[in-house]
């Protein structure tokens, strides 16, 4: 039964779309690229229902890998909310003048919406250690693992 797996593959991406309304989360461009994995995944494990034998199985492997890949770019994150490296995407960076030359010129070029630093560790609560990126880190690995291991029984 591949149910479960789906609910689980898809709850992580909903829950990450609710905490913007609920508790006003802002995402990171790193946020938002931890989320496209869980998409990837969960369209596997979709064809995987229909599919038997060696696809089903192939479909198992591949959904698990997609897995792991939003837990090596919520690990990558991780390292940028602890310093231990700057954030590869231009997009966590603050904004910076650039070649304005006025306030004015300045403001025009300031996004719709502000961009969070991605080194800027977000919490679903004031009173849990784990930032979202670590939460994810922690939960991708484990559902990615359960994945593969549901492959190799399969």
């Amino acid at each position: 039964m591949l149910w479960p797996f789906l609910i689980a593959t898809l709850a992580a991406p909903l829950l990450a779309m609710g905490s913007e309304t609920w508790p006003g989360l802002a995402p990171c461009a790193l946020c938002l690229w931890q989320r496209w994995p869980y998409w990837v995944a969960a369209a596997l494990l979709g064809l995987g229902l229909a599919l038997s034998g060696r696809a089903r199985r192939l479909a198992l492997v591949a959904a698990g890998l997609a897995v792991w890949g939003s837990a090596a770019v919520a690990g990558l994150h991780v390292g940028v909310e602890w310093g231990w490296w700057p954030s590869p995407l231009p997009a966590c960076l603050a904004p910076g003048a650039g070649a304005a030359t006025s306030i004015e010129e300045m403001m025009r070029g300031l996004a719709a919406a502000p961009a969070k630093p991605c080194d800027e560790a977000a919490y679903f609560f004031p009173w849990m250690p784990l930032s979202v990126a670590e939460t994810n880190l922690i939960y991708a690995t484990l559902l990615g693992g359960l994945l593969l291991r549901r492959a190799r029984r399969d």
